[in-house]
């Protein structure tokens, strides 16, 4: 197995005062899967906290196609809480899974995988979120779409919208998976030169120091004028996947 290593930090409301993180990792024998929860778009009492949770427990089992697998995670959720498309909580999804052979990605909305491998470096993403941020609003309008951006929420067709990508497991030297209050130190802040960067401080100081500095930058710019963001601080998490030459 490989070796594992992640950080998780919550956040703060939009007023600023803390609360429960909304972020998941949940590492399984073959598999890491990340998590970052958003609340419906008419708030009840379920919100993304409550829906990133809930479709963790749902994603115990990665063996077959990956998006079936989510999709059936997301149709079991929906039907296990009465969940209505268009009116529920969400979650973005990123999943690393590998086999004696391949090294398999998902990704669903914004949180990325960065896959290092024998020939560089591979960002798999899905921007069509980040491309409709200032052209839509109110951008829940699109959420799960054609011609919009895909979450998941209650329909298990998102699951098959998922950016995809695999690899030969013998190329792959380690993978990095991010929510996007830990994507923005690479994407928004420029905090780090790259991706590369980011690998090289968690192996020198731990995946915590990432988060540290992101913070840092984040405390030093309050009044959020520097970086345009709706809270200071978001949730943050990020895991670290080490794969050893030839297992």
């Amino acid at each position: 197995m490989p070796e594992i290593t992640t950080a998780e930090r919550a956040g703060v409301g939009r007023d600023g005062l803390p609360r429960p993180t909304e972020d998941r990792i949940v590492v399984l024998p073959n598999a890491v899967v990340l998590l970052d929860g958003a609340t419906s778009p008419t708030p009840r009492e379920r919100d993304g906290g409550w829906h990133s949770w809930h479709l963790a427990e749902q994603l115990t089992r990665l063996d077959g196609d990956l998006a079936d697998d989510l999709a059936a995670a997301i149709a079991r959720l929906a039907v296990a809480h009465d969940l209505t498309p268009g009116d529920s909580p969400s979650s973005t999804v990123a999943i690393t899974r590998w086999t004696d052979t391949a090294v398999d990605v998902l990704v669903l909305a914004d949180s990325p995988v960065v896959v290092f491998t024998d020939a560089g470096v591979e960002v798999v993403a899905d921007h069509r979120l980040r491309d409709l941020r200032g052209e839509v609003e109110p951008i829940t309008d699109w959420r799960n779409r054609e011609g919009g951006w895909w979450v998941a929420e209650a329909d298990p067709a998102a699951a098959h919208r998922a950016v995809r990508a695999s690899f030969p497991r013998e190329r792959v030297r380690a993978v990095l998976m991010a929510t996007d209050g830990v994507s923005c130190g690479v994407d928004d802040y420029g905090l780090f030169a790259d991706w590369r960067a980011v690998l090289r401080i968690t192996s020198e100081k731990g995946p915590d120091a990432v988060l540290d500095e992101i913070r840092a930058a984040e405390a030093g710019d309050a009044d959020r004028t520097k970086w345009r963001r709706v809270k200071v601080h978001d949730d943050q998490a990020l895991a670290v996947i080490r794969f050893s030459a030839g297992k």
